[in-house]
């Protein structure tokens, strides 16, 4: 009886941050929220989190999905899985503070939210640009082959590789100006990624979105490939969201 109690009340306090996700990037919004639950001492060190049932109820996610997303929070270090009658998920208090304190001083100068707004409408507008004018056969040809680079990519060179499908994609676009814009607001986030751990799960999501944006463009399909960049935009900006602010 006292545990569902305690639980109610955990669910009282996280009322504000857990909602369903969308359906589009699942895994990297639940994570946001989860992230954002441990960050804000929502459920401080030495508390569990809700029930496994509970939390994927409240997100609207399988518990599958849930699983993978508690055990990034482990392998970070964040949260600990303990067995038995009174096992569930367990916040771990924050001990580390020197890699938080670099992770803060290299990305306090940024405004996150402003990278991630400029980034996307620059983006999005590429990926229109592109679909709508139309590429020549070698230019399509250049962004199959940026797009078969990242599916072959080792995890080691994976981000370079999204980098130059990224770039390609603003470069085909036409507008020499927004290219060396978008050139110069990926490297700041780059910058931002290197705070954040590779998770291979959003990068077999990634690549479905990749695979789709690029087929949307080569079809001339403007506004089918402005909704997938939009949405790849969201989740990579989730993750971000999540670890970072």
């Amino acid at each position: 009886m006292s545990s569902h109690t305690e639980s109610h009340g955990v669910g009282d306090r996280l009322a504000p941050v857990l909602r369903p996700v969308r359906a589009g990037n699942g895994f990297e919004e639940a994570l946001e929220q989860i992230l954002q639950v441990v960050r804000l001492g929502l459920v401080p060190g030495g508390e569990r989190l809700p029930a496994e049932r509970e939390l994927a109820e409240r997100l609207g996610i399988s518990r599958v999905t849930l699983r993978e997303v508690l055990k990034v929070l482990q392998d970070q270090g964040l949260v600990e899985a303990r067995r038995g009658r009174y096992g569930g998920t367990f916040v771990l208090p924050r001990a580390d503070a020197g890699g938080e304190d670099e992770l803060r001083r290299r990305i306090a100068e940024v405004d996150v939210e402003d990278v991630l707004r400029f980034r996307e409408v620059l983006e999005v507008g590429a990926a229109g640009l592109c679909a709508a004018h139309g590429l020549t056969d070698e230019q399509a040809q250049r962004l199959r082959e940026a797009l078969a680079d990242t599916h072959d990519a080792p995890l080691a060179d994976y981000r370079r590789l999204d980098t130059l499908l990224h770039l390609t994609l603003a470069e085909l676009c036409g507008s020499p100006t927004l290219t060396a814009q978008y050139a110069a607001v990926r490297a700041t986030v780059n910058e931002l990624l290197d705070c954040i751990p590779l998770l291979v799960r959003n990068l077999e999501h990634s690549q479905r979105q990749h695979t789709a944006l690029v087929e949307a463009v080569l079809d001339g399909d403007a506004d089918g490939a402005r909704e997938m960049m939009r949405e790849h935009c969201a989740g990579t900006a989730a993750l971000l969201r999540g670890f970072l602010t």
